[in-house]
């Protein structure tokens, strides 16, 4: 298959409805933050994109909205012209400029920092990362407080980056600039805006 054609199938084959779908599924998870959001399998992207975060991309992302890939995502052709066909987002030259961000490792990601903040003006003109994730339970555990939580949350995503916790504490700190999260797992997605507290289970 070439990539003129892997470009331009694998969207979403009703795409007022499942942008739809996928669009309540975020805003259900940001507004719950640690709650899993089931998503059946929408979008059919080129690996190593996956059906989640394809379709989270789909729903969210259009010409106004500049997104970063990371490295394994950057390197491949495919994926960029199925990204670029299916939603016009151009590509951001840096993690700065980016609106959204799809981060395949998210292991070996930039600093959450060197990620659009946005401004004490403009909050909402920061970056929004989309991490591909194996699952939502297998990694080291998160305790989650904050708004949207009655008391606490539990989320466990594996492969994320080192000192993240101590990262997203200085995330909350910036607020209300700082970045939001989505974690993309197969068939479900979870959220961490940047007004949710995490603390490691084993401090």
């Amino acid at each position: 298959m070439n990539i003129a054609t892997q470009s331009i199938e694998g969207g979403f084959s009703d795409p007022v409805f499942n942008g739809q779908a996928v669009f309540r599924a975020v805003m259900d998870a940001m507004a719950r933050p640690g709650t899993v959001q089931d998503l059946p399998q929408l979008a059919r992207p080129p690996a190593p994109l996956s059906a989640t975060a394809g379709a989270v991309a789909l729903a969210l992302c259009d010409n106004d909205t500049p997104l970063w890939l990371d490295s394994p995502l950057q390197a491949q052709a495919p994926v960029k012209a199925w990204l670029g066909f299916h939603t016009g987002a151009p590509l951001a030259n840096t993690p700065a400029d980016a609106h959204f961000s799809l981060i395949a490792n998210p292991k070996e990601m930039a600093a959450l920092d060197g990620f659009a903040q946005g401004t004490q003006e403009y909050p909402d003109r920061s970056t929004t990362l989309i991490l591909l994730v194996d699952d939502l339970a297998s990694g080291p555990s998160l305790l989650l407080e904050g708004p949207g939580i009655e008391k606490t949350s539990m989320i466990a995503p594996p492969g994320m980056p080192r000192h993240f916790v101590e990262q997203w504490k200085q995330n909350n700190q910036r607020f209300p600039r700082g970045v939001d999260i989505i974690l993309a797992a197969p068939g479900a997605l979870a959220c961490l805006p940047r007004t949710t507290r995490i603390k490691t289970t084993e401090a």
